[in-house]
């Protein structure tokens, strides 16, 4: 298996680069773009994605694209794959041979 550099989920750049800066408590966001709290904390730790609803929430809000915010977790996700998968499935699937 090869060494990857840490990769944090989407949440982490949520609260660092943008509640954190900011000055924007979590519940404060919530309220702001009419979802829980738990569901807000939960990006922010990594549990749970954003989803397409999210990203356009987050993006009306902070004044970015949706865009931004889906491929963020799009990223996330596939490198997450790979490193949990990628081995396993390259020993499962053959490559097909074109003529």
């Amino acid at each position: 298996m090869t060494d990857y550099i840490d990769i944090d989920p989407p949440g982490v750049l949520l609260k660092e680069d943008f509640l954190d800066d900011l000055g924007i408590r979590p519940g404060t966001l919530a309220a702001a773009i009419k979802v829980d709290r738990a569901a807000i904390k939960a990006i922010i730790e990594g549990r749970r994605a954003i989803t397409a609803e999210m990203a356009l929430r987050l993006g009306l809000f902070l004044g970015t694209s949706p865009e931004f915010w889906l491929n963020l977790q799009k990223d996330y996700d596939l490198r997450k794959a790979k490193r949990e998968r990628l081995d396993e499935l390259k020993a499962q699937i053959e490559p097909l041979k074109v003529a």
